[in-house]
């Protein structure tokens, strides 16, 4: 079964993560610790990078970020009525909101400690939420948003700014020094992981509907065409004529 793939998939290194951090395990250990020290002197030196690692990461605030998702979940409904779609999207990104931080809890991790902090959050570290959200919301939006994508460069814009999305919140949780990378690579992991897991589902369990719009530029003027075909008729009323009885 694909959903479960995809869940086996995640869960097997995020686990690993999860074990060697909460183990304090070496080689991990050191990594992260020698990252968190490399990114935030650079920007304890760079006043304005500082400003914008800021700026991003309260723009990147869980609450912002759903409520964008929820925006896009009610557009994709009552402008093309995408219906199950936009209830998968925002039931699926509510869920992994509430498995990062519930991980948090299990895992237990303490913050990376910095000698000179840029910067300071509540909590614990694994995994990253803002890491986890912002990957959760950009995966489930894409998807949201695919069967409205006519063409490939659209395919590709959204996917890449998606992506951009993840990998700038990934940097700016390390740079300012309140997560680890495997912190964010977990957290990203959870995010994009447990919606394609949830969309592997969906798409299993979602019978055909005509609202659901097919992805090939073939297939929507197919869809199209028998939209159509089924207007016209139920406007002529046309039915078949009854054989004549045989004499």
């Amino acid at each position: 079964m694909p959903a479960a793939g995809y869940a086996v998939a995640v869960a097997i290194p995020v686990t690993a993560l999860a074990l060697l951090a909460r183990e304090q395990v070496g080689f991990v250990i050191t990594f992260d610790k020698n990252a968190i020290a490399a990114a935030t002197d650079i920007t304890r030196a760079n006043p304005g990078l500082y400003t914008a690692l800021a700026w991003w990461q309260e723009a990147l605030q869980p609450r912002w970020v759903y409520l964008v998702g929820t925006g896009v979940a009610a557009w994709i409904w009552w402008r093309h009525g995408l219906k199950s779609r936009a209830i998968w999207g925002f039931v699926t990104r509510m869920v992994a909101w509430n498995i990062a931080l519930d991980l948090k809890y299990v895992v237990q991790r303490a913050r990376p400690v910095v000698t000179d902090p840029v910067s300071s959050a509540p909590g614990y570290s694994f995994p990253s939420g803002h890491a986890a959200n912002s990957a959760a919301a950009a995966t489930a939006i894409v998807i949201m948003i695919w069967p409205l994508l006519r063409t490939t460069a659209a395919k590709v814009v959204a996917c890449s700014v998606a992506s951009a999305i993840v990998v700038l919140t990934a940097l700016d949780r390390v740079f300012l020094g309140v997560h680890f990378p495997s912190d964010v690579t977990a957290g990203v992991l959870v995010g994009s992981g447990l919606v394609l897991a949830s969309y592997a589902g969906y798409r299993g369990w979602n019978p055909a509907h005509p609202t659901d719009l097919p992805d090939t530029p073939e297939e929507v003027d197919a869809a199209v065409a028998e939209s159509d075909s089924e207007r016209a008729d139920a406007h002529t009323g046309s039915v078949e004529e009854p054989e004549e009885n045989p004499r």
